[in-house]
């Protein structure tokens, strides 16, 4: 059964590979959003060093890891959970021998490993040619930062699921979808480094997950956090990972009795 899972992975790494067009223009528009970023960025700073702890070097290379990190861990999971309810199909999918849930994870990392393989790597080192990025020269940060971007995926796609799955109970959560895409780029750090936000609403922001999904393992790549730091914060994302699912389990044994189908 193990391995039907693995199956789910492979299928949607071929499916996206049948639309690859659309992840080169991708990478264009990725590389847009980081030139455009950069370019402000540099106007905020002027003559200065520092602003938030960053330098003007490091948030450089934020935003470029930042962005591209967003290629990997990004999907629409919890449109196609919506799409699931509003059709009916969920009902054939919650009879089949497995775990609905978990089959939608899986999927979700499918796509991921192709945009990583097809968008973030290829459009990083656009970055790095036309940006002066950093890269880490300790070992220990990349490997601090690769295992905490699979946990930006798990806890972003986590979020997706708990959005899609919340369409059992209003019907239509479109709003809510839009809601959640802006909250997850603003609040995990993607357009605005949390260490930037007034002071009461990043100590809110630290309690919340979202920092998670982007702000701290863009730390780690800067160098803003270093050695027992780097183990600290991928236990803040293993803590939230576990967290996350407690919700899951709740809405999808609770959307299982609740069941009903709208239109075919």
């Amino acid at each position: 059964m193990l391995g039907a899972y693995f199956d789910f992975i492979r299928i949607r790494f071929l499916t996206m590979l049948a639309y690859r067009v659309n992840y080169y223009s991708g990478i264009l528009i990725y590389t847009l959003n980081i030139g455009v970023n950069y370019f402000t960025w540099r106007a905020i700073y002027g003559d200065g060093e520092s602003l938030g702890g960053f330098t003007g070097a490091q948030m450089t290379t934020y935003v470029a890891v930042s962005w591209m990190a967003r290629a990997f861990y990004f999907n629409n999971l919890d449109r196609e959970i919506s799409t699931d309810i509003r059709d009916g199909s969920i009902a054939i999918q919650f009879i089949r021998p497995y775990n609905y849930v978990l089959v939608k994870m899986m999927q979700g990392l499918g796509e991921g490993l192709f945009r990583f393989m097809m968008l973030m790597i290829p459009g990083m080192v656009i970055a790095i040619l036309l940006f002066p990025v950093q890269l880490p020269t300790d070992l220990t940060a990349w490997a601090g930062f690769l295992v905490m971007l699979f946990f930006s995926f798990l806890i972003s796609s986590q979020i997706n699921i708990i959005t899609g799955l919340s369409a059992f109970f209003v019907e239509n959560n479109e709003g809510m979808m839009r809601m959640k895409r802006v909250v997850v780029d603003l609040f995990s750090g993607l357009i605005v480094p949390i260490s930037l936000f007034p002071g009461w609403l990043s100590s809110v922001l630290e309690v919340l997950p979202f920092q998670a999904i982007t702000y701290l393992p863009g730390s780690v790549f800067t160098g803003r956090v270093q050695g027992v730091g780097i183990w600290n914060v991928l236990g803040i994302q293993v803590i939230w990972f576990v967290v996350l699912l407690i919700p899951i389990v709740w809405l999808y044994h609770a959307a299982r009795q609740r069941l009903f189908v709208q239109g075919g």
